[in-house]
Protein backbone atom coordinates (compact mmCIF):
# COMPACT_ATOMS: atom_id res chain seq x y z
CA UNK A 1 0.00 0.00 0.00
CA UNK A 2 1.31 3.27 -1.10
CA UNK A 3 1.25 5.85 1.65
CA UNK A 4 0.14 9.23 0.63
CA UNK A 5 2.34 12.28 1.56
CA UNK A 6 0.51 14.89 3.99
CA UNK A 7 0.70 18.43 2.90
CA UNK A 8 -0.93 21.43 4.55
CA UNK A 9 -1.46 24.80 2.86
CA UNK A 10 -1.77 27.81 5.05
CA UNK A 11 -2.81 30.68 3.52
CA UNK A 12 -3.84 34.13 4.96
CA UNK A 13 -6.46 37.12 4.46
CA UNK A 14 -7.97 35.11 1.14
CA UNK A 15 -11.52 35.16 0.44
CA UNK A 16 -11.69 33.49 -3.10
CA UNK A 17 -9.06 32.05 -5.10
CA UNK A 18 -9.42 30.12 -7.96
CA UNK A 19 -5.73 28.83 -7.55
CA UNK A 20 -6.21 26.78 -4.63
CA UNK A 21 -9.93 25.59 -5.79
CA UNK A 22 -7.97 24.05 -8.96
CA UNK A 23 -5.12 22.80 -6.22
CA UNK A 24 -8.31 21.09 -4.33
CA UNK A 25 -9.57 19.56 -7.14
CA UNK A 26 -6.52 18.29 -9.70
CA UNK A 27 -3.97 17.92 -7.15
CA UNK A 28 -3.19 13.67 -7.37
CA UNK A 29 -5.66 12.40 -4.64
CA UNK A 30 -3.36 9.31 -4.74
CA UNK A 31 0.11 10.83 -4.12
CA UNK A 32 -1.38 13.13 -1.24
CA UNK A 33 -3.72 13.54 1.49
CA UNK A 34 -4.60 17.74 1.30
CA UNK A 35 -5.59 20.20 4.33
CA UNK A 36 -5.63 24.00 4.94
CA UNK A 37 -4.93 25.96 7.45
CA UNK A 38 -6.69 29.84 6.67
CA UNK A 39 -5.03 32.96 8.75
CA UNK A 40 -8.97 34.91 8.34
CA UNK A 41 -10.66 37.09 10.63
CA UNK A 42 -14.25 35.16 9.45
CA UNK A 43 -15.64 33.04 7.04
CA UNK A 44 -14.78 33.09 3.29
CA UNK A 45 -15.68 32.06 -0.34
CA UNK A 46 -12.51 29.47 0.22
CA UNK A 47 -13.50 28.66 3.33
CA UNK A 48 -17.25 27.22 2.20
CA UNK A 49 -15.37 25.71 -0.93
CA UNK A 50 -13.00 23.49 1.38
CA UNK A 51 -16.19 22.05 3.09
CA UNK A 52 -18.20 21.78 -0.48
CA UNK A 53 -15.29 19.22 -1.25
CA UNK A 54 -14.55 17.90 2.29
CA UNK A 55 -11.28 19.22 2.28
CA UNK A 56 -9.93 18.93 6.12
CA UNK A 57 -9.03 22.36 7.09
CA UNK A 58 -8.90 24.60 10.60
CA UNK A 59 -9.59 28.41 10.37
CA UNK A 60 -7.25 30.56 12.87
CA UNK A 61 -9.21 33.66 13.90
CA UNK A 62 -6.33 36.15 12.24
CA UNK A 63 -7.21 40.19 12.46
CA UNK A 64 -3.16 41.14 12.63
CA UNK A 65 0.33 40.41 13.48
CA UNK A 66 -0.92 40.88 17.83
CA UNK A 67 -2.46 37.42 16.91
CA UNK A 68 0.76 36.08 15.25
CA UNK A 69 1.68 34.80 18.63
CA UNK A 70 -1.37 32.64 19.02
CA UNK A 71 -1.67 31.70 15.32
CA UNK A 72 1.56 30.19 15.76
CA UNK A 73 0.74 27.91 18.39
CA UNK A 74 -2.29 26.70 17.15
CA UNK A 75 -0.15 26.19 13.19
CA UNK A 76 1.97 23.88 15.62
CA UNK A 77 -0.86 21.78 17.32
CA UNK A 78 -2.69 21.01 13.65
CA UNK A 79 0.55 20.23 12.22
CA UNK A 80 1.23 17.97 14.93
CA UNK A 81 -2.29 16.35 15.21
CA UNK A 82 -1.98 15.97 11.18
CA UNK A 83 1.24 14.69 10.97
CA UNK A 84 1.90 16.93 8.55
CA UNK A 85 5.20 16.15 5.88
CA UNK A 86 5.11 19.35 4.08
CA UNK A 87 4.05 22.93 4.79
CA UNK A 88 2.82 25.36 2.02
CA UNK A 89 2.62 28.40 2.87
CA UNK A 90 1.15 31.69 0.99
CA UNK A 91 1.16 35.36 1.53
CA UNK A 92 3.38 37.67 3.87
CA UNK A 93 1.29 36.96 7.52
CA UNK A 94 0.78 32.78 6.61
CA UNK A 95 4.45 33.07 5.53
CA UNK A 96 6.00 34.15 8.85
CA UNK A 97 3.49 32.02 11.13
CA UNK A 98 3.56 28.85 8.90
CA UNK A 99 6.83 28.96 8.18
CA UNK A 100 8.16 29.22 12.39
CA UNK A 101 5.58 26.74 13.28
CA UNK A 102 6.98 24.29 10.68
CA UNK A 103 10.44 24.74 11.49
CA UNK A 104 9.34 24.42 15.44
CA UNK A 105 7.77 21.20 14.86
CA UNK A 106 10.26 19.81 12.81
CA UNK A 107 8.93 19.26 9.49
CA UNK A 108 11.79 19.24 6.89
CA UNK A 109 9.85 20.64 3.86
CA UNK A 110 8.95 24.00 4.06
CA UNK A 111 7.60 25.79 0.57
CA UNK A 112 6.26 29.33 0.25
CA UNK A 113 5.49 31.00 -3.04
CA UNK A 114 6.31 34.37 -3.06
CA UNK A 115 4.01 36.33 -4.96
CA UNK A 116 5.67 39.84 -4.78
CA UNK A 117 8.64 41.21 -6.00
CA UNK A 118 9.95 44.51 -5.43
CA UNK A 119 6.83 45.65 -3.71
CA UNK A 120 8.70 46.20 -0.18
CA UNK A 121 11.73 46.82 -2.20
CA UNK A 122 10.04 50.16 -3.56
CA UNK A 123 6.70 51.08 -1.01
CA UNK A 124 7.96 49.28 2.58
CA UNK A 125 12.20 49.08 2.43
CA UNK A 126 11.85 47.85 6.20
CA UNK A 127 9.91 44.64 5.14
CA UNK A 128 12.33 43.74 3.34
CA UNK A 129 13.84 42.33 6.31
CA UNK A 130 11.01 40.35 6.70
CA UNK A 131 11.05 39.06 3.62
CA UNK A 132 15.03 37.78 4.16
CA UNK A 133 13.89 35.92 7.19
CA UNK A 134 11.22 34.32 5.30
CA UNK A 135 13.42 33.00 2.42
CA UNK A 136 15.89 31.99 5.49
CA UNK A 137 13.04 30.03 6.68
CA UNK A 138 12.25 28.29 4.35
CA UNK A 139 13.16 24.65 2.53
CA UNK A 140 12.46 25.70 -0.83
CA UNK A 141 10.74 28.91 -2.38
CA UNK A 142 8.22 29.33 -5.60
CA UNK A 143 9.30 31.49 -7.54
CA UNK A 144 5.82 32.32 -10.21
CA UNK A 145 7.85 34.27 -12.82
CA UNK A 146 11.52 35.07 -13.86
CA UNK A 147 11.35 38.37 -12.73
CA UNK A 148 10.39 37.25 -8.60
CA UNK A 149 13.32 34.52 -9.71
CA UNK A 150 15.55 37.78 -10.16
CA UNK A 151 14.67 39.34 -7.57
CA UNK A 152 15.13 36.77 -5.18
CA UNK A 153 18.69 35.75 -6.93
CA UNK A 154 20.16 39.14 -7.20
CA UNK A 155 18.39 41.75 -4.53
CA UNK A 156 17.70 39.18 -1.53
CA UNK A 157 20.72 37.02 -2.03
CA UNK A 158 19.08 33.56 -2.17
CA UNK A 159 20.62 30.59 -3.41
CA UNK A 160 18.97 29.76 -6.46
CA UNK A 161 19.50 26.26 -5.74
CA UNK A 162 16.83 26.80 -3.43
CA UNK A 163 14.00 28.34 -5.65
CA UNK A 164 11.49 26.47 -8.20
CA UNK A 165 10.14 28.35 -11.00
CA UNK A 166 6.51 27.46 -11.30
CA UNK A 167 3.68 29.84 -13.38
CA UNK A 168 0.46 30.34 -12.35
CA UNK A 169 -1.68 27.71 -13.99
CA UNK A 170 -5.36 28.15 -15.31
CA UNK A 171 -8.38 26.10 -16.17
CA UNK A 172 -8.17 27.89 -19.67
CA UNK A 173 -11.37 26.73 -20.96
CA UNK A 174 -13.57 27.97 -18.31
CA UNK A 175 -12.48 31.76 -19.65
CA UNK A 176 -14.24 31.00 -22.77
CA UNK A 177 -17.25 28.66 -21.71
CA UNK A 178 -19.41 31.26 -20.40
CA UNK A 179 -23.65 31.39 -21.27
CA UNK A 180 -24.38 34.35 -22.94
CA UNK A 181 -27.21 34.67 -20.14
CA UNK A 182 -24.37 35.09 -17.72
CA UNK A 183 -23.00 37.73 -19.51
CA UNK A 184 -25.67 39.95 -20.37
CA UNK A 185 -26.75 39.26 -16.64
CA UNK A 186 -23.10 41.13 -15.91
CA UNK A 187 -23.82 43.73 -18.48
CA UNK A 188 -26.90 44.93 -17.36
CA UNK A 189 -25.95 44.72 -13.32
CA UNK A 190 -23.28 46.93 -14.44
CA UNK A 191 -24.87 48.85 -17.18
CA UNK A 192 -23.18 48.35 -19.95
CA UNK A 193 -25.61 46.96 -22.03
CA UNK A 194 -25.39 49.20 -25.59
CA UNK A 195 -22.23 50.30 -24.31
CA UNK A 196 -18.95 50.66 -27.18
CA UNK A 197 -16.11 49.84 -26.55
CA UNK A 198 -16.28 48.72 -23.11
CA UNK A 199 -12.84 48.87 -21.86
CA UNK A 200 -12.36 46.59 -18.83
CA UNK A 201 -9.74 46.74 -15.61
CA UNK A 202 -9.46 44.13 -13.31
CA UNK A 203 -6.92 45.63 -10.67
CA UNK A 204 -6.68 46.85 -7.04
CA UNK A 205 -6.70 50.73 -6.64
CA UNK A 206 -2.48 50.28 -5.96
CA UNK A 207 0.01 53.15 -7.21
CA UNK A 208 1.39 50.27 -9.04
CA UNK A 209 -1.03 48.95 -11.30
CA UNK A 210 -1.06 52.25 -13.37
CA UNK A 211 -4.75 52.54 -13.41
CA UNK A 212 -4.17 56.53 -13.08
CA UNK A 213 -2.69 56.43 -16.68
CA UNK A 214 -5.88 54.60 -18.40
CA UNK A 215 -7.85 57.19 -16.74
CA UNK A 216 -6.80 60.16 -18.84
CA UNK A 217 -6.52 57.62 -21.74
CA UNK A 218 -10.37 56.41 -21.48
CA UNK A 219 -11.36 60.57 -21.82
CA UNK A 220 -9.52 60.86 -24.32
CA UNK A 221 -10.67 58.14 -26.21
CA UNK A 222 -14.66 59.73 -25.79
CA UNK A 223 -13.64 61.55 -28.09
CA UNK A 224 -13.92 59.32 -30.92
CA UNK A 225 -16.15 56.95 -28.76
CA UNK A 226 -18.54 59.28 -26.81
CA UNK A 227 -20.36 55.97 -26.09
CA UNK A 228 -17.16 54.20 -24.62
CA UNK A 229 -17.41 52.37 -21.30
CA UNK A 230 -14.63 52.30 -18.62
CA UNK A 231 -15.39 49.16 -15.99
CA UNK A 232 -13.22 49.08 -13.07
CA UNK A 233 -13.13 45.81 -11.26
CA UNK A 234 -11.41 44.92 -7.48
CA UNK A 235 -12.01 48.49 -7.10
CA UNK A 236 -10.74 49.30 -4.13
CA UNK A 237 -6.83 49.94 -2.56
CA UNK A 238 -4.89 52.63 -0.65
CA UNK A 239 -4.65 54.45 -4.01
CA UNK A 240 -8.59 55.12 -3.58
CA UNK A 241 -8.66 58.37 -3.36
CA UNK A 242 -6.15 59.60 -5.86
CA UNK A 243 -8.40 57.25 -8.69
CA UNK A 244 -11.46 58.71 -7.60
CA UNK A 245 -10.41 62.14 -8.32
CA UNK A 246 -9.52 61.28 -11.75
CA UNK A 247 -12.62 60.02 -12.27
CA UNK A 248 -14.44 63.41 -11.10
CA UNK A 249 -12.88 63.97 -14.66
CA UNK A 250 -15.35 61.88 -16.78
CA UNK A 251 -19.06 61.95 -17.74
CA UNK A 252 -20.75 59.77 -14.46
CA UNK A 253 -22.73 57.57 -16.62
CA UNK A 254 -19.15 56.63 -18.09
CA UNK A 255 -17.43 54.20 -16.19
CA UNK A 256 -18.56 51.71 -13.32
CA UNK A 257 -16.21 50.86 -10.21
CA UNK A 258 -17.23 46.86 -8.84
CA UNK A 259 -15.24 46.28 -5.85
CA UNK A 260 -15.68 42.39 -6.22
CA UNK A 261 -17.15 40.34 -8.97
CA UNK A 262 -17.06 36.46 -8.18
CA UNK A 263 -17.56 35.18 -11.58
CA UNK A 264 -14.66 36.91 -13.22
CA UNK A 265 -15.10 34.37 -16.03
CA UNK A 266 -18.46 36.14 -17.33
CA UNK A 267 -17.03 39.71 -16.63
CA UNK A 268 -14.10 39.33 -19.02
CA UNK A 269 -16.65 38.44 -21.89
CA UNK A 270 -18.55 41.56 -20.95
CA UNK A 271 -15.05 43.46 -21.90
CA UNK A 272 -14.35 44.96 -25.74
CA UNK A 273 -10.77 45.50 -24.90
CA UNK A 274 -8.87 45.02 -21.65
CA UNK A 275 -6.05 47.28 -20.17
CA UNK A 276 -3.62 46.01 -17.73
CA UNK A 277 -0.64 48.80 -17.26
CA UNK A 278 1.86 48.38 -14.52
CA UNK A 279 4.18 51.09 -13.95
CA UNK A 280 7.39 49.54 -14.44
CA UNK A 281 9.92 46.16 -15.70
CA UNK A 282 10.08 45.12 -12.46
CA UNK A 283 6.80 45.58 -9.62
CA UNK A 284 4.44 42.90 -11.09
CA UNK A 285 5.28 39.62 -9.75
CA UNK A 286 2.92 37.56 -12.23
CA UNK A 287 0.31 39.54 -13.29
CA UNK A 288 -2.47 37.11 -13.57
CA UNK A 289 -4.78 39.15 -15.65
CA UNK A 290 -2.14 38.88 -18.80
CA UNK A 291 -3.04 35.52 -19.25
CA UNK A 292 -6.88 35.32 -17.94
CA UNK A 293 -7.66 38.39 -20.94
CA UNK A 294 -6.01 35.94 -23.30
CA UNK A 295 -7.45 33.28 -22.56
CA UNK A 296 -10.88 34.83 -22.49
CA UNK A 297 -10.05 36.22 -26.19
CA UNK A 298 -10.14 39.49 -25.41
CA UNK A 299 -7.79 42.24 -27.24
CA UNK A 300 -5.46 43.07 -24.71
CA UNK A 301 -3.29 46.23 -24.16
CA UNK A 302 -0.12 45.63 -21.82
CA UNK A 303 2.90 47.14 -20.04
CA UNK A 304 5.87 44.79 -20.40
CA UNK A 305 6.29 43.78 -16.59
CA UNK A 306 6.06 40.52 -14.46
CA UNK A 307 5.07 37.86 -16.16
CA UNK A 308 4.39 39.60 -19.37
CA UNK A 309 7.79 39.95 -20.22
CA UNK A 310 8.28 36.28 -20.88
CA UNK A 311 5.70 35.87 -23.51
CA UNK A 312 3.56 38.50 -25.05
CA UNK A 313 5.00 39.71 -28.06
CA UNK A 314 3.72 43.39 -29.33
CA UNK A 315 1.30 43.03 -32.62
CA UNK A 316 1.25 39.22 -32.03
CA UNK A 317 -0.97 38.11 -28.63
CA UNK A 318 -1.39 42.06 -27.51
CA UNK A 319 -0.42 45.67 -27.70
CA UNK A 320 2.96 46.44 -25.58
CA UNK A 321 2.71 50.28 -24.64
CA UNK A 322 5.77 51.94 -22.36
CA UNK A 323 5.24 52.59 -18.96
CA UNK A 324 3.43 55.62 -17.75
CA UNK A 325 2.15 56.88 -21.04
CA UNK A 326 -1.90 57.66 -21.38
CA UNK A 327 -1.69 58.51 -25.15
CA UNK A 328 0.03 55.40 -26.09
CA UNK A 329 -2.47 53.79 -24.50
CA UNK A 330 -5.67 55.63 -26.24
CA UNK A 331 -3.88 55.33 -29.02
CA UNK A 332 -3.53 51.27 -29.16
CA UNK A 333 -7.99 51.37 -28.09
CA UNK A 334 -8.14 53.03 -31.37
CA UNK A 335 -5.55 51.25 -33.12
CA UNK A 336 -7.96 47.52 -31.91
CA UNK A 337 -10.93 49.66 -32.58
CA UNK A 338 -10.28 50.14 -36.16
CA UNK A 339 -8.57 47.36 -37.26
CA UNK A 340 -10.93 43.82 -37.40
CA UNK A 341 -7.98 41.61 -38.34
CA UNK A 342 -5.90 42.58 -35.93
CA UNK A 343 -8.42 42.06 -33.34
CA UNK A 344 -8.20 38.73 -34.65
CA UNK A 345 -4.99 38.29 -34.79
CA UNK A 346 -4.68 38.74 -31.08
CA UNK A 347 -7.18 37.04 -30.46
CA UNK A 348 -6.12 33.72 -31.98
CA UNK A 349 -2.83 34.07 -30.67
CA UNK A 350 -3.39 35.46 -27.09
CA UNK A 351 -5.16 32.27 -26.62
CA UNK A 352 -2.80 29.59 -28.48
CA UNK A 353 -0.10 31.23 -25.88
CA UNK A 354 -1.67 31.12 -22.87
CA UNK A 355 -2.18 27.63 -23.95
CA UNK A 356 1.14 26.41 -24.40
CA UNK A 357 2.52 27.98 -21.55
CA UNK A 358 0.00 28.51 -18.44
CA UNK A 359 -2.37 25.16 -18.70
CA UNK A 360 -3.16 24.34 -15.48
CA UNK A 361 -1.80 20.89 -15.79
CA UNK A 362 1.79 22.22 -15.86
CA UNK A 363 1.32 24.05 -12.53
CA UNK A 364 -0.16 21.22 -10.94
CA UNK A 365 3.00 18.45 -12.01
CA UNK A 366 5.39 20.87 -10.98
CA UNK A 367 3.65 21.29 -7.63
CA UNK A 368 3.47 17.65 -7.11
CA UNK A 369 7.34 16.81 -8.39
CA UNK A 370 8.65 19.53 -5.72
CA UNK A 371 6.14 18.21 -2.71
CA UNK A 372 7.77 14.24 -3.74
CA UNK A 373 11.09 15.90 -3.43
CA UNK A 374 13.31 15.09 -0.35
CA UNK A 375 14.25 18.16 1.59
Amino acid sequence: MITKKRITYIVSNINKALAFEWVVQYLSKDKFELSFILLNPGDSVLERFLIEHKTPFIRISYHGKKDLPGAISQIRQFLKKNQTEVVHCHLFDANVAGLIAARLTGIKKRIFTRHHATFHHQYFPRAVWYDRFINRMASDIIAISENVRHVLIKKEKVNSNKITLIHHGFELEKFREISEEKVNKLKDRYKTLGKYPVIGVISRYFELKGIQYIIPAFKSLLDSYPNAHLVLANATGNYKQEIEQLLQTLPPNSYTEIPFEEDLFSLYQTFDIFIHVSINTDIEAFGQTYVEALAAGIPSIFTLSGVAAEFIQDGKNALVVPFKNSDAITDACKKILADSNLQNTLIENGIKSVEEQFALKHMISKLESLYLENS
